[in-house]
């Protein structure tokens, strides 16, 4: 069955609100088991939108939810918030335990975030910024079709969910606005993210699975990102740093990324825990980047940042609070324009990144730019024009894999073990004495 909103008393009209509204047609909707809800063109100026079991949202072509910037609109609810539990105002679209949604059309949700970012600055807040499109512990979802701009905070972010499809959306945020992520799946199970055009103020993609203060660890397992067009942003696609319940099984595939800070990222560190592998990476252009590649394991954002522990380089002991990145394969990738360096891995003294495979591989260097940090780690200087730089990495392949106008070497090597290249180059240069630098490297193959 299609409920019209208007048949319910929404005016449409961008100045009175429409909430009660859209709750009367959600009722509605779910005294008869389900259906669609539509949303025909207009301005639907609305508090959030709690959808039920069963129902699709429909908002049509030429309609617009402006969301309200009336505090008191907002109710909490209990959720995570940046990897564990608390409490937070409510998303835009919620939906707690539920099943069978979908928010489709080719109309636009307009968070209208502007209030929210200031009072965030202001630090005037109470509970954390609500998020665009939020469902926690549900299954089979679909979002397909629709335009957001202007989110609170991070736009899409399903938490605990099952069966995600995210297709042919486009989502738009200020380069300025905090963190408002992109789609940002958490130990979620079964994503399929496909198509999407992605300009925001934070990372554009980002797998996470929760902290080390969450109370379940809960993976995020079996995850596409296929055809999509990241601008902007902090990073393409973003492992971490919240991993404590272990992100495994993704594959990235024919994406470009445009002036995004950097491309691949996977950010972790001591405590956390949680296991990164089985990543894959294939057909991806990139331009204007800080660095293509950035995968490291001090990271040093955020709550517990400035500990000892997470910027020490001695030995620590292995546990279960230790990360573990490992099997992460990157294939056939053009990047023009990397400014800082070609790539930068770094692993833990005590937990190398293992098993790591560059393959099909071309990177040009920007010319002149200014020293930037490739990766979060607080005992880094600013650089440019560096090429690859890996630092306790054990059993890493580079095959066919050109760096091109890098100031210094193109392969830089310290604290590694079993490191592998072939038919490697660097401005045509196929001498690799003329391009390598190493320091304390146990076995190195070059051919």
């Amino acid at each position: 069955m299609v409920f019209n909103v208007k048949d319910f008393g929404a005016t449409g009209d961008g100045i009175n609100k429409d909430t009660d509204a859209f709750k009367k047609a959600i009722s509605e909707c779910q005294k008869n088991g389900g259906g669609t809800l539509y949303i025909p063109a207009g301005i639907y100026l609305t508090g959030p939108i709690h959808l039920k079991s069963n129902i699709t949202l429909y908002i049509e072509n030429g309609a617009v939810l402006k969301f309200s910037q009336d505090i008191d609109d907002y109710p909490t609810v209990y959720t995570r918030w940046e990897g564990e539990e608390a409490e937070v105002y409510s998303p835009l679209i919620y939906g707690e335990d539920i099943e069978n949604i979908a928010v489709t059309g080719f109309g636009t949700i307009d968070g209208q975030g502007m209030l929210w970012w200031n009072l965030l600055r202001k630090k005037e807040l109470r509970y954390p910024r609500p998020r665009g499109i939020s469902f926690y512990r549900s299954r089979n979802i679909t979002i397909d079709g629709i335009r957001i701009i202007n989110s609170p905070s991070w736009t899409v972010n399903p938490i605990e969910c099952e069966n995600i499809t995210v297709n042919n959306i486009k989502i738009q945020n200020p380069y300025d606005s905090p963190n408002t992520d992109g789609i940002n799946p958490e130990s979620c199970r079964g994503v399929r993210i496909s198509n999407c055009y992605i300009d925001v103020g934070d990372d554009c993609v980002t797998l996470k699975s929760g902290t080390e203060d969450c109370r379940e660890r809960i993976p995020c397992e079996n995850i596409t990102v296929t055809n999509c067009i990241m601008a902007h942003g902090h990073g393409g696609v973003v492992i971490g740093s919240e991993m404590s319940g272990g992100v495994r099984n993704v594959v990235i595939s024919n994406c470009i990324f445009e002036g995004t800070d950097r491309g691949i990222r996977i950010k972790t560190r001591r405590g956390r825990g949680g296991i990164v592998e089985d990543i894959r990476v294939s057909n991806i252009v990139m331009k204007n980047v800080i660095c293509p590649f950035a995968f490291y394991m001090y990271y040093n954002c955020g709550k517990g940042g400035q500990e000892k522990r997470v910027w020490d380089k001695s030995a620590y002991p292995v546990d279960e609070t230790t990360p573990v990145v490992r099997r992460i394969y990157v294939s056939d990738v053009t990047v023009r324009q990397a400014r800082a360096a070609a790539g930068f891995l770094y692993g833990l003294t005590e937990m190398p990144i293992e098993d790591v495979v560059f393959s099909n591989v071309v990177i040009d260097m920007a010319d002149n730019p200014e020293p930037e940090i490739p990766a979060m780690i607080s005992f880094l200087e600013p650089m440019a024009k560096k090429g690859f730089i890996l630092n306790t990495v054990k059993n890493a392949r580079f095959l066919n894999v050109s760096v091109n106008r890098q100031d210094g070497t193109a392969f830089e090597f310290e604290n590694c073990e079993n490191i592998e290249l072939y038919r490697c180059s660097s401005d045509g240069e196929k001498d690799y004495s003329k391009f390598i630098s190493k320091k304390n490297v146990k076995g190195i193959i070059t051919e």
